[in-house]
C-alpha cells in the first residue's frame, strides 16, 4: 500500500482533540490521515479494535468515514455506531470491550467547525499524544493492513445504562433542552422511559443551531430553559453541550447553577459511599466547591483546567468524582469515569428526587459569593506564556501577607476577601482570568490586585 504524506494544519491539534475549520483546515483528506495516524499509534500498542461515532454536523458523517477508512487501512477492525453524542461512543468502547473511540464532532464550536476527539479504553488521548499524530502523518509512517467495519446501534443499550442509576421515588417536571445538539434521539428515548413530566426543547439534532448556541456555561444560552422553567412550573431545568458531554442546570426558580455548584451536590451523595475520597476540580471552579468538600469530610484536589487532565487525574488518584467548571463532569463510582452530561443529567435527577425538597434548598446553605464571569482576551503568543512566572516571582513573598499563591495551571492567588486566577490558554492567543469574593467590596479588592498584576506585565486591563 503506497502512503501518501499528508501536513496538517498546525492549529488543529489541540491539547484535547482535534479541531478546524470545515474544508479549509480541516477537509476529508485530513481525517482520512488522522484514522491512518492514529490507527498506527492503537496497532504499535498491540490494540485491535475501535468504536466510531459523530455528532449531527453535516460534514460528520463523512469525515468519520474516512476516519474509519483510514483506520481499516491500518488493519483496525471497526464498529460504526452512527449519530449520537460523544460520551455514547465512550460508553460503547467501556461496555463493548473495544480498545479505543474515535467521535467526530464540532462540540460547541460554531457551525463551520467540526473534530475529531479520541480516548483509549485505558485512558484519555491528549497532549503530545496528538502532536504525535502530525508527525506520523507528516512522514506517513503508517502501519498497514485490512480491517473490517461493521455498524452497531447501541442507543439503546446506553439509555438503559442510564436508567440504572436512576431510583428516584418522585416523579419530577424536568426541561430537556439540547441546544439541537447530538444527543436528541437519546433524549427522546430517555425521557420515554424515566417518571415524571418532561418538556424537551430542541431535541431535533440540527447542526446550524437555529435557536442558540449548544454552550451550557454562557448564561444566554440558557434562556430558553430558564423560561420553560417558569411556564412549566419545572422542579430542574438541564442543559448540554452540542455533543453532550457537559451539562448545565437550573433550578425551581430558573437561577442557573453553574458547574462547580452542581458538582458540590454530587460530592455530598458520592462522599457518603466514599468517605475520605478525593475529588477533583479545576482551579476555575469556586472555593465555595473546594470548602464544601472538605466540610463534607473528602479530600478537595485543585488541578488543571481540561477535561483530559482532570480524567487522567482522576485515574491516578481512583477518585470517584472530578470535574471543570466548564461543565465537564466524570463520575468514576457506578460509572466509566469520563464526562457524560446525560448520565449526570440522570444523577442530578435521582439526588432531587430522593432530597424531598428543591433543587434550590440542596444548595441554599452554601456562601453566597460575587464573582466575575470567566474573561477571555486576546495576548500576543510570545508574552502569552510568560504573564505567570513574572507574577510568580513579583508575589513569592506574598505568604507573610496571608495570601497563597497556586501555580498549578496559571497563577491562583487567594487572599481573606476570596481569589484571583490569570491563566493562559493551551491552544489559543488568550488569557482567561477569573476573580471570586466573599462580599462585593472584596470582588472590587481582588479585581484591582488582579489589574494591577496584569499593569506590571504591560497588560491592559480586560475589565
Amino acid at each position: 500500500m503506497t502512503n501518501t504524506p499528508r501536513t496538517f494544519d498546525a492549529s488543529i491539534l489541540r491539547e484535547y482533540d482535534i479541531r478546524g475549520t470545515i474544508g479549509e483546515t480541516l477537509k476529508e483528506i485530513d481525517c482520512y490521515n488522522v484514522g491512518r495516524a492514529f490507527g498506527t499509534v492503537l496497532k504499535r500498542k498491540g490494540f485491535k479494535t475501535v468504536v466510531v461515532g459523530y455528532d449531527g454536523r453535516q460534514s460528520s458523517p463523512s469525515f468519520a468515514g474516512e476516519v474509519i477508512r483510514g483506520l481499516n487501512a491500518c488493519g483496525l477492525d471497526v464498529e460504526n455506531i452512527g449519530l449520537g453524542p460523544t460520551p455514547m461512543v465512550y460508553f460503547a468502547m467501556k461496555s463493548r470491550g473495544i480498545d479505543a473511540a474515535v467521535a467526530v464532532t464540532g462540540s460547541h464550536s460554531p457551525v463551520n467547525y467540526n473534530g475529531i476527539k479520541m480516548a483509549l479504553k485505558t485512558g484519555p488521548f491528549y497532549g503530545a499524544a496528538i502532536q504525535e499524530l502530525g508527525a506520523l502523518a507528516a512522514k506517513a509512517d503508517y502501519e498497514d493492513g485490512r480491517g473490517k467495519t461493521v455498524e452497531a446501534d447501541v442507543r439503546d443499550a446506553y439509555v438503559d445504562r442510564m436508567l440504572e442509576d436512576y431510583s428516584g421515588p418522585k416523579d419530577l417536571t424536568v426541561a430537556w433542552d439540547n441546544g439541537n445538539g447530538a444527543a436528541g434521539e437519546i433524549i427522546r428515548r430517555l425521557t420515554k422511559k424515566l417518571p415524571g413530566k418532561h418538556i424537551l426543547l430542541y431535541d431535533e439534532i440540527d447542526a446550524t443551531f437555529p435557536h442558540h448556541h449548544p454552550d451550557p456555561t454562557i448564561a444566554k444560552n440558557l434562556v430558553d430553559l430558564q423560561k420553560a422553567v417558569k411556564d412549566s412550573h419545572c422542579d430542574i431545568g438541564l442543559g448540554f453541550d452540542g455533543d453532550a458531554d457537559r451539562v448545565g442546570a437550573v433550578d425551581e426558580n430558573a437561577d442557573i447553577l453553574w458547574a462547580d455548584i452542581i458538582m458540590a451536590i454530587y460530592a455530598a451523595e458520592v462522599l457518603k459511599e466514599f468517605p475520605g475520597a478525593p475529588i477533583i476540580a479545576d482551579v476555575k471552579s469556586s472555593r465555595v466547591l473546594f470548602d464544601e468538600i472538605a466540610r463534607l469530610g473528602g479530600k478537595p484536589v485543585m488541578w488543571n483546567t481540561g477535561h483530559s487532565l482532570i480524567k487522567a487525574k482522576q485515574q491516578e488518584l481512583k477518585s470517584p468524582l472530578a470535574g471543570e467548571l466548564a461543565g465537564h463532569i466524570c463520575f468514576a463510582d457506578h460509572y466509566y469515569g469520563f464526562d457524560d452530561g446525560v448520565y449526570c443529567a440522570v444523577r442530578l435527577l435521582n439526588i432531587l428526587s430522593h432530597a424531598g425538597k428543591p433543587l434550590s434548598a440542596l444548595v441554599s446553605h452554601l456562601p453566597k459569593i460575587h464573582n466575575t464571569p470567566e474573561v477571555r482576551f486576546h495576548v500576543p503568543a510570545a508574552v502569552k506564556f510568560k504573564i505567570v512566572p513574572e507574577i510568580k516571582q513579583r508575589l513569592q513573598n506574598a505568604n507573610e501577607n496571608g495570601v497563597t499563591v497556586n501555580d498549578i495551571d496559571g497563577v491562583r492567588v487567594t487572599t481573606p476577601d476570596g481569589w484571583w486566577l490569570i491563566r493562559p490558554s493551551n491552544t489559543e492567543d488568550v488569557l482567561t482570568v477569573r476573580a471570586e469574593g466573599f462580599t462585593t467590596d472584596g470582588l472590587d479588592r481582588l479585581k484591582d490586585q488582579m489589574i494591577a498584576q496584569l499593569k506590571s506585565s504591560g497588560i491592559a486591563s480586560p475589565f
